[in-house]
């Protein structure tokens, strides 16, 4: 059954109360000068400063006050409702804090240890190889694949609705794990979710009603809650949107979701009630300074290997100074809470369009606010350390790149990359939107254009047994080899021998293969087409980066598939 989310129609005194809040400036603000952040401020937001389109809600914190606050843009297209600090946004991922800080208070109360074994609150777990804690959700590094990611494969979609309880199923039916607990971080929105259940179980009550017992009330959230039932009206809320792909001169139409899990997101809160929560880290009225404390510490691998992650914040520096943060994307949705707190300053952007990057708008904000303070030449410290050794491109003749062309996979998470070679110049993809490669030497690559990340650095040499190897290092300085592998073209009659239906009983699902204009398809539940990209021997590729590799019995004959999806790895089909 598919379910559209309804808007509330709101009483016209309180829109035009709404209009009034969310277009002026903050008194403190004292207007529009030449010397007044505020118009550099308002620049960045331009493209979203519109009456026919949806756009974000802006709050800047300074020493605890909202010293500027703004809406860009529309919260409702349909009843002609302005954006501002007052309406209410699905914040999506930026809710993990507010989990964690739940986990953290019954942990104090005694409730709980952040070192049980998660199956001592939730036996129904699978008994992985090696004991997953609640420290290891918390910091993503449980190895759990991510249940919106299963979700998707399964072919369910933000219309359907989604409960608790098939979130659950669904993570316990999984018999392997990515990856050891404790061995690699790797986002997990299952985590997350796994959080709220056990709050539930350790207290006695759902998490959207201990937050709000515990969290929002003591603050004075009145406008936050946790969205546990999608029919429930929230008052205030921003509708999500999209751009619309079918209309050719632009538009937009709504993007909601009916899923009613808690934990990985679902907070549905206002620039005004984040300004209260942002105080709590300086003066807690919620917890204390252990818990504060406990709220950034970081967390570690196995091996000893320290995180830029906390408890649901990211903690890292910007341009030589501290910064704590935590993004959000939800069905049209975007959000981000970033805070120096050491100047004291925050900045909170939340928008009500799926095409907005709030990160980089919230960031940029700060940075007209900070300019002074920060340190001149200074990177982000996640910044690859060898970006900043030779920052010049060169010009490399192609008989110097076409040795490097060529398909690579990642031997534990299944990632491929590909590069290829056009009009001189190097470029990198997985199997998807392409990016191109500036050498800074003869074997290293930045990634350059619209896009790319500017801290992601791109090494292509030959290892000791003669063949290439591409090693990609990323944000927070970790670096990724890929392994060469052969490409794959198989003929017509080739794929034939891949069609067929396979069944995934972790999934509960059937894919059916097919053949149709001389390439293989997959089909899925809903009669979606995905259609597949040979990339190396009996292995496809989508345009999403998905991974189908296939896998043949003693005969020889195919027997099934594995996918590798980004955050999940090996979720095993077999054919009928």
């Amino acid at each position: 059954m598919r379910v559209r989310c309804k808007h509330v129609y709101l009483p016209i005194a309180l829109f035009l109360i709404l209009i009034n809040v969310s277009i002026s400036a903050p008194a403190q603000d004292g207007g529009k000068d030449s010397n007044n952040p505020s118009a550099k401020v308002d620049a960045v937001f331009a493209n979203y400063d519109k009456p026919d389109s949806p756009g974000c809600a802006l709050g800047v914190i300074k020493d605890g006050q909202l010293v500027y606050a703004r809406g860009y843009g529309m919260a409702n297209l349909e009843h002609n409702l302005p954006n501002g600090p007052k309406l209410v946004y699905d914040i999506g991922s930026t809710s993990k804090q507010f989990t964690a800080a739940s986990v953290l208070l019954l942990a104090q109360q005694g409730k709980l240890s952040l070192d049980d074994d998660v199956r001592k609150h939730i036996p129904e777990l699978p008994a992985y190889q090696k004991p997953i804690t609640i420290r290891h959700l918390i910091h993503h590094t449980s190895g759990l694949r991510d249940y919106l990611t299963l979700f998707s494969l399964a072919g369910v979609s933000f219309d359907d609705t989604t409960t608790e309880k098939d979130a659950l199923d669904l993570i316990v039916r999984q018999k392997a794990l990515n990856f050891a607990p404790g061995d690699e971080w790797l986002y997990s929105n299952s985590g997350y979710f796994l959080l709220s259940i056990i709050v539930k179980r350790a207290s006695g009550k759902s998490l959207a009603e201990f937050a709000k017992e515990n969290v929002f009330d003591p603050l004075g959230m009145k406008h936050t809650i946790f969205l546990d039932n999608h029919k429930r009206i929230v008052p205030m809320r921003a509708t999500g949107y999209a751009p619309n792909p079918r209309a050719s001169s632009g538009g937009f139409q709504t993007e909601m979701s009916n899923f009613e899990q808690t934990g990985d997101g679902a907070v549905m809160t206002s620039i005004e009630d984040l300004l209260l929560w942002d105080r709590n880290f300086y003066e807690p009225k919620v917890g204390a300074k252990a818990f504060l404390d406990q709220m950034h510490a970081v967390g570690a691998l196995a091996n000893g290997e320290k995180l830029d992650y906390a408890s649901g914040l990211r903690i890292d520096e910007h341009k030589g100074l501290r910064r704590v943060s935590h993004g959000g994307s939800w069905a049209g949705y975007r959000s981000d809470l970033i805070r120096f707190p050491d100047q004291k300053l925050s900045v909170v952007c939340l928008c009500n369009l799926g095409s907005t990057n709030p990160s980089r708008l919230a960031t940029q904000v700060a940075e007209i606010y900070l300019a002074d303070q920060f340190k001149a030449g200074s990177e982000n410290a996640r910044t690859v350390a060898s970006s900043t050794v030779n920052p010049e491109t060169i010009t490399l003749g192609e008989d110097q790149l076409k040795d490097k062309v060529g398909i690579y996979r990642h031997p534990a998470s299944g990632e491929v990359r590909r590069i290829s070679l056009s009009g001189g110049k190097l470029r990198i993809d997985s199997f998807g939107p392409v990016t191109e490669l500036a050498p800074v030497s003869a074997n290293r690559f930045r990634l350059t254009g619209p896009g790319a990340n500017p801290n992601a650095e791109v090494a292509l040499e030959k290892s000791s047994n003669g063949k290439m190897v591409l090693k990609l290092s990323r944000s927070g300085g970790k670096t990724d080899a890929f392994d060469s592998v052969e490409a794959f073209s198989p003929s017509a009659g080739q794929l034939n021998e891949f069609a067929g239906s396979y069944y995934s009983e972790e999934l509960d699902t059937t894919y059916r293969m097919i053949v149709e204009n001389n390439r293989l398809a997959a089909v899925d539940r809903n009669g979606a087409k995905r259609p597949l990209t040979p990339s190396f021997r009996d292995a496809f590729a989508t345009f999403a980066a998905a991974q189908f590799e296939f896998n043949r019995d003693g005969q020889g004959r195919v027997a099934g598939f594995a996918v590798h999806a980004g955050r999940i790895r090996n979720v095993r089909f077999a054919k009928k």
